[in-house]
């Protein structure tokens, strides 16, 4: 607490200095509202960034919105305004009124504020950040042991608002979804759960890529407190959080940060970098300090106070490239004659520094989706200093694999193995995400070719190839039980599907027994940093539609891992191994239980010394369309029985 003005002033200025100098990772300490004491009394204590105004002053209910009664005064660095008000209290609505360099008086909510109101209401609410009781504490001890790269990552990207509602069409609320969606979850075997933007919004069409408060958890589901309800719940459950953040750009919402103080300010006054158009939306200003400070502050915000495990970074490509989105003509080159945003680059590098210092745990995840190099290295070698990056060159390219005809993927083959090529020049994450089950792209389900049942075998073997594929998971909800329907951002998930019809409950099996797997299995996820984990057999079989290879973890255990993706059958087809032996099939999508044919009826297969695929030795397998099976090679029996007689001797002898 502030005890008066004066401590006040002489707090804040080595803040202010490195508010100013680009290195306050603290921001929402010092700007913003936050309750305080002055001469005895009880209040808030506001402050503002707002270099060009020639005053400002708090308005709210609590002055009838009257621009002279509570006029703010400058602070030391000329540019900030602060104000103590006796007597508010928490939910007390206010804004800034700001006075323009040209006399202008424009209203706007404050940058840093805790709180909102709910849209379309625009204004700033007091709010406590102090108070709640976090429960997570051996959650994050644990995960301070953890090496994130070669843990399991089964990530569930979820749209709050919609992932269900209450039959009249209303959200639930945080607290509602740490008692429905936490435990679903957790049944369903994920290890993180993804939000798409919390991150107060006005509209809610931009599905909150469009920001205005970022500092603060929409309000349409609730109180801060409530949001850490819903992170504490997860942690409670051993999930971890990932919220996305959107650095990118900001709206042009009047109440926004747009021109905050009657002139470009967070964003660049450049006029080739000052906008997104296709976005229509402002650019921020990466060479600014403040600017780097305010992003950086409310990216540590969510670790901080929110105790989120991580942050997937929106849109990076646009931030790296100056002729992002633009044509010749529309961009200035950089002082290298280069397309490189120099600034934005500079930013990331200290962005990722700052959060992964502070949160050595932290996941900063990067949706980059060109070939810029070294997203995942440190900046120190040139990199970005991200930990993981979005493979979106493999959702691309598998996509649009599935998407064809059977017919003609013999053709196409090389999207199935290209990825390979590259698998290991990042710390990847292989996104199924909201964007491709919107605009005419179509749900998973129904990217697939073929009758209603070929729809469903196709997700099935999909998802088995995908979990078998180095790098992480993520995929959008409602794929986990084959909603035909599109994602609409204003309705609910339809789970009557999965409660109703037989083929979309048993996929939903599949999915809650391959996430189990997965999670249960090192070689899924060990070594994906390097060809150690990864070996393959088959994997120019395009006639047949097929590709096989195998996982390792550092122990050396290995899982073979085959998907058809032909319309027919693969009768007697011969898998080449490097061993002989018999092979224990541990995993089949075509299993009667997951909708499958059940058409692999033997659960153990002997090789045969016919050479295959390069290897003296072959599996004989008849290999169901549009199926993923996964292979284990059982102990030889007589070594295991030799080693057992041999500890036995040697316990004999003791």
């Amino acid at each position: 607490m502030q005890k008066n003005r004066e401590s006040a002033v002489r707090e804040t200025d080595f803040p202010l200095y490195l508010y100013h100098h680009g290195n306050n990772d603290r921001v929402y300490e010092l700007y913003g509202a936050h309750k305080a004491e002055a001469d005895g009394k009880a209040g808030y204590m506001f402050r503002v960034w707002a270099p060009h105004a020639q005053s400002v002053s708090v308005v709210g209910d609590f002055n009838a919105w009257d621009p002279e009664a509570h006029v703010m005064q400058r602070m030391i660095d000329g540019e900030s305004f602060e104000l103590f008000i006796a007597g508010l209290k928490q939910y007390d609505v206010y804004k800034y009124c700001i006075t323009a360099h040209d006399g202008r008086r424009i209203y706007k909510a404050d940058p840093v504020a805790f709180h909102s109101e709910t849209p379309p209401a625009t204004a700033s609410k007091l709010y406590d950040l102090d108070g709640y009781a976090w429960g997570d504490g051996s959650y994050f001890k644990e995960l301070s042991k953890r090496n994130i790269f070669a843990s399991p990552m089964n990530i569930y990207e979820v749209n709050l608002l919609s992932w269900k509602r209450y039959p009249d069409g209303n959200f639930l609320s945080y607290r509602d979804l740490a008692r429905e969606l936490v435990p679903y979850v957790k049944e369903m075997g994920y290890t993180h759960v993804e939000f798409m933007p919390v991150t107060e919004f006005p509209y809610e069409g931009s599905w909150g890529y469009q920001v205005t408060g970022y500092f603060a958890a929409t309000s349409r589901l609730g109180t801060p407190h409530d949001f850490m309800a819903l992170v504490d719940a997860f942690h409670a459950a051993g999930i971890g959080v990932i919220v996305d953040w959107v650095p990118a750009h900001f709206p042009k919402d009047a109440h926004g940060l747009y021109e905050f103080d009657g002139q470009p300010l967070y964003e660049s006054s450049q006029w080739d970098r000052m906008e997104h158009k296709s976005w229509g939306t402002r650019r921020f200003d990466y060479g600014r300090n403040e600017v780097v400070s305010f992003l950086i502050s409310s990216a540590s915000f969510f670790f901080d106070k929110f105790h989120v495990d991580g942050l997937r970074v929106d849109a990076v490509a646009s931030m790296l490239y100056l002729d992002y989105d633009k044509r010749p003509g529309e961009w200035v080159p950089n002082i290298y004659g280069e397309n490189k945003n120099l600034e934005a680059i500079a930013f990331l590098r200290k962005l990722n520094e700052s959060v992964l210092v502070r949160f050595p745990y932290g996941l900063m995840i990067a949706e980059e989706s060109t070939a810029w190099g070294l997203v995942t290295k440190p900046g120190s070698v040139g990199g970005l200093g991200f930990n993981f990056k979005w493979n979106m060159g493999w959702m691309n390219d598998m996509l649009s694999y599935l998407a064809l005809n059977p017919y003609f993927r013999m053709n196409n083959h090389n999207k199935l193995t290209f990825s390979m090529m590259y698998a290991f020049s990042e710390n990847y994450v292989l996104p199924i995400s909201h964007d491709e089950v919107v605009h005419g792209k179509c749900s998973l389900i129904n990217k697939m070719p073929g009758t209603y049942e070929d729809k469903f075998a196709g997700v099935r073997s999909f998802l088995g190839y995908m979990m078998a594929h180095p790098g992480k998971k993520l995929n959008f909800m409602g794929y986990e039980y084959g909603q035909f329907k599109e994602w609409d951002y204003r309705e609910g998930l339809e789970f009557f599907l999965r409660d109703t019809y037989e083929l979309h409950g048993k996929l939903s099996v599949l999915v809650k027994e391959l996430n189990a797997f997965y999670k249960s299995t090192p070689a899924f996820y060990e070594v994906e940093d390097s060809w150690d984990g990864f070996e393959w057999l088959a994997p120019d079989d395009a006639d047949r539609n097929i590709v096989s290879f195998i996982r390792r973890d550092r122990a050396g255990n290995e899982v073979i891992a085959l998907s058809c993706f032909s319309g027919t059958d693969a009768e007697d087809y011969l898998l080449g191994v490097n061993k002989k032996g018999k092979y224990r099939i541990v995993f089949n999508t075509d299993d009667k239980k997951y909708g499958g044919e059940g058409k692999l009826t033997r659960k153990v297969i002997n090789t045969v010394k016919r050479a295959s695929h390069g290897k003296e030795y072959s599996l004989p397998i008849t290999v169901p369309k549009f199926t993923t099976v996964y292979l284990v090679r059982e102990p030889d029996a007589r070594k295991q029985k030799e080693g057992e007689a041999g500890t036995a001797s040697r316990k004999s002898t003791k």
